[in-house]
Protein backbone atom coordinates (compact mmCIF):
# COMPACT_ATOMS: atom_id res chain seq x y z
CA UNK A 1 0.00 0.00 0.00
CA UNK A 2 1.53 3.37 -0.99
CA UNK A 3 2.32 5.98 1.64
CA UNK A 4 -0.40 8.63 1.43
CA UNK A 5 1.60 10.97 3.64
CA UNK A 6 5.36 10.58 3.12
CA UNK A 7 7.68 11.23 6.04
CA UNK A 8 9.28 14.68 5.63
CA UNK A 9 13.03 15.09 5.53
CA UNK A 10 13.49 17.31 8.57
CA UNK A 11 17.16 17.86 7.78
CA UNK A 12 16.43 19.65 4.49
CA UNK A 13 14.79 23.07 5.00
CA UNK A 14 13.69 23.30 1.36
CA UNK A 15 11.97 19.92 1.49
CA UNK A 16 10.29 20.83 4.75
CA UNK A 17 8.92 23.97 3.08
CA UNK A 18 7.66 21.90 0.15
CA UNK A 19 6.03 19.53 2.60
CA UNK A 20 4.13 22.13 4.59
CA UNK A 21 3.00 24.46 1.77
CA UNK A 22 0.90 23.66 -1.31
CA UNK A 23 1.90 20.01 -1.28
CA UNK A 24 -1.16 19.06 -3.29
CA UNK A 25 -1.39 22.17 -5.48
CA UNK A 26 -0.15 21.74 -9.04
CA UNK A 27 0.14 25.44 -9.78
CA UNK A 28 -1.45 28.89 -9.94
CA UNK A 29 -2.50 30.62 -13.16
CA UNK A 30 -3.24 34.37 -13.38
CA UNK A 31 -6.91 35.35 -13.22
CA UNK A 32 -8.18 38.49 -14.93
CA UNK A 33 -9.28 41.27 -12.56
CA UNK A 34 -13.07 41.76 -12.36
CA UNK A 35 -12.73 45.52 -12.97
CA UNK A 36 -10.63 44.90 -16.07
CA UNK A 37 -13.18 42.51 -17.53
CA UNK A 38 -16.03 44.92 -16.79
CA UNK A 39 -14.07 47.69 -18.50
CA UNK A 40 -13.36 45.45 -21.48
CA UNK A 41 -16.92 44.12 -21.89
CA UNK A 42 -19.40 46.88 -21.07
CA UNK A 43 -23.16 46.40 -20.75
CA UNK A 44 -25.19 48.59 -23.12
CA UNK A 45 -27.63 51.18 -21.82
CA UNK A 46 -30.49 48.89 -22.84
CA UNK A 47 -28.91 45.96 -20.99
CA UNK A 48 -28.55 48.05 -17.84
CA UNK A 49 -32.18 49.15 -18.08
CA UNK A 50 -33.23 45.52 -18.49
CA UNK A 51 -31.32 44.53 -15.35
CA UNK A 52 -32.62 47.41 -13.23
CA UNK A 53 -36.26 46.98 -14.27
CA UNK A 54 -36.13 43.23 -13.74
CA UNK A 55 -34.60 43.51 -10.29
CA UNK A 56 -37.36 45.90 -9.29
CA UNK A 57 -40.10 43.68 -10.69
CA UNK A 58 -38.66 40.49 -9.19
CA UNK A 59 -38.32 42.09 -5.76
CA UNK A 60 -41.95 43.26 -5.84
CA UNK A 61 -43.18 39.84 -6.94
CA UNK A 62 -41.39 37.95 -4.16
CA UNK A 63 -42.69 40.56 -1.68
CA UNK A 64 -46.28 39.89 -2.75
CA UNK A 65 -46.70 43.39 -4.22
CA UNK A 66 -47.08 42.32 -7.86
CA UNK A 67 -49.42 39.46 -8.72
CA UNK A 68 -47.49 38.24 -11.74
CA UNK A 69 -45.51 35.03 -11.38
CA UNK A 70 -41.71 35.07 -11.44
CA UNK A 71 -40.52 32.34 -13.82
CA UNK A 72 -36.90 31.19 -14.01
CA UNK A 73 -36.80 29.48 -17.37
CA UNK A 74 -33.97 28.06 -19.44
CA UNK A 75 -31.31 25.39 -19.83
CA UNK A 76 -29.94 23.48 -16.85
CA UNK A 77 -26.57 24.97 -17.78
CA UNK A 78 -25.15 26.79 -20.78
CA UNK A 79 -22.27 25.25 -22.71
CA UNK A 80 -22.68 27.14 -26.01
CA UNK A 81 -23.13 30.90 -26.41
CA UNK A 82 -24.75 30.51 -29.84
CA UNK A 83 -27.32 28.04 -28.52
CA UNK A 84 -28.02 30.32 -25.56
CA UNK A 85 -28.70 33.23 -27.92
CA UNK A 86 -30.93 31.00 -30.05
CA UNK A 87 -32.94 30.10 -26.94
CA UNK A 88 -33.10 33.76 -25.86
CA UNK A 89 -34.50 34.71 -29.28
CA UNK A 90 -37.19 32.03 -28.99
CA UNK A 91 -38.09 33.35 -25.55
CA UNK A 92 -38.22 36.99 -26.60
CA UNK A 93 -40.62 36.17 -29.44
CA UNK A 94 -43.14 34.71 -26.97
CA UNK A 95 -42.97 37.09 -24.02
CA UNK A 96 -45.86 39.29 -25.15
CA UNK A 97 -48.14 36.23 -25.11
CA UNK A 98 -47.58 35.69 -21.38
CA UNK A 99 -48.44 39.01 -19.69
CA UNK A 100 -49.12 37.35 -16.34
CA UNK A 101 -45.58 35.98 -16.14
CA UNK A 102 -42.34 37.79 -15.46
CA UNK A 103 -39.69 35.59 -17.05
CA UNK A 104 -36.01 35.63 -16.21
CA UNK A 105 -33.86 33.42 -18.38
CA UNK A 106 -31.96 30.77 -16.51
CA UNK A 107 -28.29 31.36 -17.40
CA UNK A 108 -26.29 28.95 -15.29
CA UNK A 109 -22.69 29.26 -16.43
CA UNK A 110 -20.05 28.39 -13.85
CA UNK A 111 -19.89 24.62 -14.03
CA UNK A 112 -19.57 24.55 -17.83
CA UNK A 113 -19.07 27.71 -19.84
CA UNK A 114 -16.85 29.49 -17.32
CA UNK A 115 -14.77 26.67 -15.88
CA UNK A 116 -14.16 24.69 -19.08
CA UNK A 117 -15.36 26.71 -22.10
CA UNK A 118 -13.76 24.36 -24.63
CA UNK A 119 -15.27 21.27 -22.92
CA UNK A 120 -11.98 19.41 -23.11
CA UNK A 121 -10.50 19.64 -19.63
CA UNK A 122 -8.29 22.62 -20.46
CA UNK A 123 -10.06 24.84 -17.88
CA UNK A 124 -9.39 28.14 -19.63
CA UNK A 125 -11.31 30.10 -17.02
CA UNK A 126 -10.24 33.55 -18.23
CA UNK A 127 -11.68 32.72 -21.64
CA UNK A 128 -14.80 31.35 -19.96
CA UNK A 129 -15.31 34.54 -17.97
CA UNK A 130 -15.05 36.65 -21.12
CA UNK A 131 -17.51 34.42 -22.98
CA UNK A 132 -19.90 34.45 -20.03
CA UNK A 133 -19.85 38.23 -19.57
CA UNK A 134 -20.30 38.87 -23.28
CA UNK A 135 -23.18 36.40 -23.40
CA UNK A 136 -25.01 38.02 -20.49
CA UNK A 137 -24.46 41.44 -22.06
CA UNK A 138 -25.95 40.19 -25.32
CA UNK A 139 -28.97 38.50 -23.72
CA UNK A 140 -29.84 41.48 -21.52
CA UNK A 141 -29.38 43.82 -24.48
CA UNK A 142 -32.21 41.84 -26.13
CA UNK A 143 -34.40 42.84 -23.19
CA UNK A 144 -34.25 39.41 -21.54
CA UNK A 145 -33.17 39.50 -17.87
CA UNK A 146 -30.98 36.66 -16.62
CA UNK A 147 -30.43 34.76 -13.39
CA UNK A 148 -28.04 32.10 -12.21
CA UNK A 149 -26.92 30.06 -9.23
CA UNK A 150 -24.18 31.56 -7.07
CA UNK A 151 -21.70 28.71 -6.68
CA UNK A 152 -18.72 30.61 -5.29
CA UNK A 153 -17.82 33.97 -3.79
CA UNK A 154 -15.47 35.21 -6.55
CA UNK A 155 -17.24 34.85 -9.91
CA UNK A 156 -20.10 37.23 -8.94
CA UNK A 157 -17.61 40.12 -9.13
CA UNK A 158 -17.37 39.48 -12.88
CA UNK A 159 -21.08 39.06 -13.61
CA UNK A 160 -23.27 40.36 -10.79
CA UNK A 161 -24.02 43.70 -12.48
CA UNK A 162 -25.84 41.72 -15.21
CA UNK A 163 -27.97 39.49 -12.94
CA UNK A 164 -31.56 40.21 -11.94
CA UNK A 165 -32.04 37.19 -9.64
CA UNK A 166 -29.97 34.33 -8.30
CA UNK A 167 -30.33 31.06 -6.42
CA UNK A 168 -28.36 29.41 -3.66
CA UNK A 169 -28.43 25.65 -4.21
CA UNK A 170 -29.61 22.91 -1.89
CA UNK A 171 -26.06 21.88 -1.01
CA UNK A 172 -24.87 25.42 -0.29
CA UNK A 173 -27.91 26.98 1.40
CA UNK A 174 -26.44 25.94 4.75
CA UNK A 175 -23.04 27.45 3.88
CA UNK A 176 -22.24 30.55 5.91
CA UNK A 177 -20.11 31.88 3.04
CA UNK A 178 -23.08 31.80 0.67
CA UNK A 179 -25.41 33.37 3.24
CA UNK A 180 -22.93 36.21 3.68
CA UNK A 181 -22.63 36.60 -0.08
CA UNK A 182 -26.43 36.73 -0.42
CA UNK A 183 -26.58 39.48 2.21
CA UNK A 184 -24.63 41.83 -0.04
CA UNK A 185 -25.85 41.24 -3.59
CA UNK A 186 -28.04 43.85 -5.28
CA UNK A 187 -30.78 41.50 -6.51
CA UNK A 188 -33.33 39.02 -5.10
CA UNK A 189 -32.09 35.62 -3.94
CA UNK A 190 -33.89 32.29 -3.69
CA UNK A 191 -32.68 29.69 -1.19
CA UNK A 192 -33.41 26.08 -2.07
CA UNK A 193 -34.58 23.68 0.61
CA UNK A 194 -32.05 21.09 1.79
CA UNK A 195 -31.49 17.80 0.01
CA UNK A 196 -33.75 16.14 2.58
CA UNK A 197 -36.63 18.39 1.36
CA UNK A 198 -36.70 20.30 4.66
CA UNK A 199 -37.33 24.05 4.36
CA UNK A 200 -35.89 24.96 7.76
CA UNK A 201 -32.36 25.38 6.37
CA UNK A 202 -33.63 27.73 3.65
CA UNK A 203 -35.62 29.77 6.17
CA UNK A 204 -32.56 30.05 8.42
CA UNK A 205 -30.56 31.17 5.37
CA UNK A 206 -33.09 33.93 4.63
CA UNK A 207 -32.86 35.14 8.21
CA UNK A 208 -29.07 35.21 8.03
CA UNK A 209 -28.95 36.91 4.62
CA UNK A 210 -31.30 39.61 5.87
CA UNK A 211 -28.80 40.71 8.51
CA UNK A 212 -25.60 42.78 8.11
CA UNK A 213 -22.35 40.86 7.80
CA UNK A 214 -18.62 41.47 7.64
CA UNK A 215 -16.51 38.84 5.93
CA UNK A 216 -13.42 38.31 3.81
CA UNK A 217 -13.90 38.74 0.08
CA UNK A 218 -12.41 40.05 -3.15
CA UNK A 219 -12.81 43.55 -4.62
CA UNK A 220 -13.33 44.47 -8.27
CA UNK A 221 -9.58 45.09 -8.40
CA UNK A 222 -8.94 41.51 -7.33
CA UNK A 223 -7.64 42.47 -3.89
CA UNK A 224 -8.52 40.70 -0.67
CA UNK A 225 -10.80 42.87 1.46
CA UNK A 226 -13.18 42.93 4.39
CA UNK A 227 -16.65 43.15 2.86
CA UNK A 228 -19.38 44.82 4.93
CA UNK A 229 -23.03 44.34 3.92
CA UNK A 230 -26.40 45.81 4.90
CA UNK A 231 -28.40 42.59 4.53
CA UNK A 232 -30.79 41.49 1.80
CA UNK A 233 -34.53 41.24 2.48
CA UNK A 234 -35.41 40.37 -1.13
CA UNK A 235 -35.25 36.65 -0.44
CA UNK A 236 -37.53 33.66 -0.78
CA UNK A 237 -37.60 29.87 -0.44
CA UNK A 238 -37.37 27.51 -3.41
CA UNK A 239 -39.16 24.18 -2.98
CA UNK A 240 -37.12 21.68 -5.01
CA UNK A 241 -37.99 18.37 -3.36
CA UNK A 242 -35.35 16.06 -1.95
CA UNK A 243 -34.44 12.54 -1.01
CA UNK A 244 -37.67 12.27 0.98
CA UNK A 245 -39.65 12.97 -2.17
CA UNK A 246 -41.35 15.97 -3.83
CA UNK A 247 -42.61 18.97 -1.85
CA UNK A 248 -44.66 20.97 -4.36
CA UNK A 249 -48.18 19.83 -3.41
CA UNK A 250 -50.61 22.07 -1.55
CA UNK A 251 -49.89 20.49 1.83
CA UNK A 252 -46.17 21.14 1.38
CA UNK A 253 -46.80 24.74 0.33
CA UNK A 254 -49.05 25.41 3.32
CA UNK A 255 -46.52 23.86 5.72
CA UNK A 256 -43.71 25.96 4.25
CA UNK A 257 -45.80 29.13 4.49
CA UNK A 258 -46.56 28.42 8.14
CA UNK A 259 -42.87 27.82 8.88
CA UNK A 260 -41.83 31.07 7.20
CA UNK A 261 -44.55 33.09 8.93
CA UNK A 262 -43.36 31.75 12.29
CA UNK A 263 -40.17 33.77 11.72
CA UNK A 264 -42.20 37.01 11.50
CA UNK A 265 -41.70 37.51 7.77
CA UNK A 266 -44.05 40.08 6.26
CA UNK A 267 -44.87 37.74 3.39
CA UNK A 268 -44.08 34.05 2.87
CA UNK A 269 -42.79 33.81 -0.69
CA UNK A 270 -42.30 30.43 -2.35
CA UNK A 271 -40.93 29.37 -5.72
CA UNK A 272 -41.54 25.82 -6.94
CA UNK A 273 -38.72 24.11 -8.82
CA UNK A 274 -40.38 21.77 -11.30
CA UNK A 275 -37.16 19.78 -11.75
CA UNK A 276 -34.72 18.06 -9.39
CA UNK A 277 -36.38 16.27 -6.47
CA UNK A 278 -39.85 17.47 -7.44
CA UNK A 279 -39.60 15.75 -10.82
CA UNK A 280 -37.83 12.78 -9.23
CA UNK A 281 -35.02 13.59 -11.68
CA UNK A 282 -37.21 12.72 -14.66
CA UNK A 283 -37.59 15.73 -16.95
CA UNK A 284 -40.86 14.32 -18.33
CA UNK A 285 -42.41 14.93 -14.90
CA UNK A 286 -41.85 18.70 -15.04
CA UNK A 287 -45.19 19.36 -16.82
CA UNK A 288 -46.96 17.25 -14.19
CA UNK A 289 -45.43 19.29 -11.39
CA UNK A 290 -46.45 22.48 -13.16
CA UNK A 291 -49.99 21.19 -13.66
CA UNK A 292 -50.34 20.79 -9.89
CA UNK A 293 -48.92 24.27 -9.32
CA UNK A 294 -51.37 25.71 -11.86
CA UNK A 295 -54.26 24.14 -9.97
CA UNK A 296 -53.07 25.74 -6.74
CA UNK A 297 -52.71 29.12 -8.42
CA UNK A 298 -56.14 28.91 -10.01
CA UNK A 299 -57.58 28.19 -6.57
CA UNK A 300 -56.13 31.47 -5.28
CA UNK A 301 -52.79 30.44 -3.74
CA UNK A 302 -50.92 33.74 -3.23
CA UNK A 303 -47.78 32.46 -1.60
CA UNK A 304 -46.52 30.72 -4.70
CA UNK A 305 -44.74 33.66 -6.31
CA UNK A 306 -42.52 31.80 -8.75
CA UNK A 307 -41.63 28.62 -10.58
CA UNK A 308 -38.43 27.26 -12.08
CA UNK A 309 -38.36 25.10 -15.21
CA UNK A 310 -35.37 23.45 -16.89
CA UNK A 311 -36.01 23.97 -20.58
CA UNK A 312 -33.94 23.77 -23.74
CA UNK A 313 -34.36 23.84 -27.51
CA UNK A 314 -34.52 20.05 -27.66
CA UNK A 315 -35.42 17.62 -24.90
CA UNK A 316 -33.33 15.27 -22.80
CA UNK A 317 -29.62 15.28 -22.11
CA UNK A 318 -26.40 13.95 -23.62
CA UNK A 319 -22.86 13.14 -22.61
CA UNK A 320 -19.98 14.91 -24.32
CA UNK A 321 -18.81 12.53 -27.09
CA UNK A 322 -15.35 11.04 -26.60
CA UNK A 323 -14.37 12.38 -30.03
CA UNK A 324 -15.08 15.95 -28.97
CA UNK A 325 -17.83 18.52 -28.39
CA UNK A 326 -18.24 19.17 -32.13
CA UNK A 327 -20.37 16.00 -32.20
CA UNK A 328 -22.87 17.27 -29.62
CA UNK A 329 -26.53 17.22 -30.64
CA UNK A 330 -28.06 20.63 -31.32
CA UNK A 331 -29.81 22.28 -28.39
CA UNK A 332 -29.60 19.33 -25.98
CA UNK A 333 -28.37 19.71 -22.40
CA UNK A 334 -25.06 18.20 -21.30
CA UNK A 335 -26.05 18.35 -17.62
CA UNK A 336 -29.61 17.72 -16.35
CA UNK A 337 -32.27 16.70 -18.86
CA UNK A 338 -34.66 19.46 -19.99
CA UNK A 339 -38.06 19.70 -21.65
CA UNK A 340 -38.03 20.92 -25.25
CA UNK A 341 -39.22 24.30 -26.52
CA UNK A 342 -42.61 23.05 -27.71
CA UNK A 343 -43.35 21.60 -24.27
CA UNK A 344 -42.06 24.80 -22.67
CA UNK A 345 -44.53 26.92 -24.64
CA UNK A 346 -47.44 24.70 -23.59
CA UNK A 347 -46.32 24.91 -19.95
CA UNK A 348 -46.05 28.70 -20.04
CA UNK A 349 -49.45 29.00 -21.74
CA UNK A 350 -51.02 27.01 -18.91
CA UNK A 351 -49.15 28.96 -16.26
CA UNK A 352 -50.18 32.30 -17.74
CA UNK A 353 -53.84 31.21 -17.66
CA UNK A 354 -53.53 29.98 -14.08
CA UNK A 355 -52.15 33.31 -12.84
CA UNK A 356 -55.07 35.08 -14.51
CA UNK A 357 -57.46 32.68 -12.80
CA UNK A 358 -55.77 33.34 -9.46
CA UNK A 359 -56.24 37.06 -9.94
CA UNK A 360 -59.94 36.60 -10.61
CA UNK A 361 -60.35 34.18 -7.69
CA UNK A 362 -58.79 36.69 -5.30
CA UNK A 363 -60.95 39.52 -6.65
CA UNK A 364 -64.04 37.36 -6.19
CA UNK A 365 -62.95 36.61 -2.64
CA UNK A 366 -62.62 40.34 -1.87
CA UNK A 367 -58.83 40.31 -1.68
CA UNK A 368 -57.47 43.58 -0.30
CA UNK A 369 -54.34 44.68 -2.10
CA UNK A 370 -51.39 45.67 0.09
CA UNK A 371 -49.92 49.18 -0.17
CA UNK A 372 -47.91 49.68 -3.32
CA UNK A 373 -49.53 46.70 -5.04
CA UNK A 374 -50.16 48.54 -8.30
CA UNK A 375 -47.17 48.20 -10.59
CA UNK A 376 -45.09 51.28 -11.20
CA UNK A 377 -41.82 49.88 -12.56
CA UNK A 378 -40.64 50.74 -16.05
CA UNK A 379 -41.66 47.93 -18.41
CA UNK A 380 -43.70 46.38 -15.55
Amino acid sequence: MPDITPVPDFEDAEKVQQYIQDRRVIGYDPLVQPALLRHEIVASANAQKTVAAARYAAARIVAGQDDRLLVILGPCSIHSTSLAMEYAALLKAKLAEWPNLFIIMRAYLCDRLINDPEINGSFKINKGLRLARQLLCDITDLGIPVGQELLDTISPQYLADLLSWAAIGARTTESQLHRELASGVSFPIGFKNGTDASVSIAIDAMQSAGAPHAFMGVTEQGLAAIVKTRGNLDTHVILRGGNRGPNYASEHVKAAVKAIQSKNRDFASLMVDCSHGNSQKNFLNQPRVLEDVCAQLAAGERNITGVMVESNINEGRQDVPSDGPHLLKHGVSITDACVNWETTVAMMDALNRAVGQRRQALIDAGFSRPPGYLRSAPDA
